[in-house]
């Protein structure tokens, strides 16, 4: 039992994190959420389960430590030496990037309100609205604010694009479905109804960069407020 035990021991140290990490993304991109599982993360490290479960302990840990290093890599060192307003348009970019190559970063976000994931890139924001100035007592709302918008727009992103690839290209997709907003009785949708020629040829970056646009604009007419 004992030279078990050092082997075990030293299979886990020779086992680095970032390995497991690196690994359990490229299963998350190419298989899906579902195949992830130890024993699969295992069969492809070579080692044994109980390697991964020292590092990372079960799924749930797993798919908490993959995000939170995804997402890590995407928003350290955004901000640099620009403006705090040019920060975040950096960092929600970056985070809307993040979660259009790997969808699965999306899901694993809405599972865990404050993962380790959430809480980095909700401090990232957060920094650069205490650098624009807001006061103190609004800086919560005002980043919050931000973090619904930049994890809520690329999260509904991502679905849908993985949506529009089961059934059709891009283009395809958005025209069907603005084909059933336009046959929807306008007394009962009448917004849905009179934007639904704009869904085709929207460009998703665009529209989500407007909406911080947005926020930050109440957020600076707050700050000139007498």
């Amino acid at each position: 039992m004992t030279t078990t035990g050092r082997r075990t021991t030293r299979r886990a140290d020779a086992l680095s994190r970032e390995r497991i990490v690196d690994a359990a993304i490229d299963i998350l991109d190419t298989e899906g959420e579902r195949a992830l599982t130890v024993r699969a993360l295992a069969a492809r490290l070579a080692t044994g389960s109980g390697a991964i479960y020292w590092h990372v302990g079960d799924k749930d840990g797993l798919l908490a430590a993959v995000t939170a290093d995804v997402v890590g890599r995407a928003v350290t060192g955004v901000a640099g030496s620009v403006t705090p307003r040019e920060a975040l348009f950096a960092i929600a970019s970056e985070v809307f990037d993040v979660i259009a190559a790997h969808p699965w970063i999306g899901a694993q976000l809405a599972r865990e309100p404050w993962q380790p994931a959430m809480l980095r890139i909700f401090d990232s924001l957060g920094e650069q609205i205490r650098a624009l100035g807001v006061p103190p007592e609004s800086q919560f709302n005002a980043a919050t604010a931000l973090l619904n918008h930049v994890l809520g727009v690329a999260c509904q992103y991502a679905a849908g694009a993985r949506l529009a690839l089961r059934h059709s290209d891009r283009s395809t997709f958005l025209g069907e479905q603005a084909a059933r907003w336009e046959q929807l009785d306008p007394s009962d949708y009448p917004f849905v109804t009179d934007i639904a020629s704009q869904l085709p040829g929207h460009d998703d970056r665009a529209q989500f960069i407007a909406g911080i646009d947005l926020i930050l604009a109440g957020v600076t007419a707050q700050l000139q407020a007498p």
